[in-house]
């Protein structure tokens, strides 16, 4: 039987909110193993000039753990 565990992470972007995901992803491999899944929960943009100027995601990341 295979545990799944759930992280939280805030990762930005200034290129686009699909770029801002895959650095979310990233970070999180570096510390995490078998990732399984990412949820974006949240996504916003800062503004200035009437221009986007960052994008930012909060995801949710599943991964499966050892059985203990």
């Amino acid at each position: 039987m295979a545990i799944v565990k759930i992280i939280e992470v805030i990762a930005g972007s200034d290129k686009s909110f699909d770029d801002a995901t895959r650095n979310a992803l990233k970070e999180a491999s570096k510390s995490v193993k078998n990732i399984k899944s990412i949820y974006i929960k949240e996504m916003n943009a800062n503004v200035e000039n009437n221009e986007i100027v960052s994008y930012g995601v909060n995801a949710k990341i599943s991964f499966e753990v050892d059985d203990m």
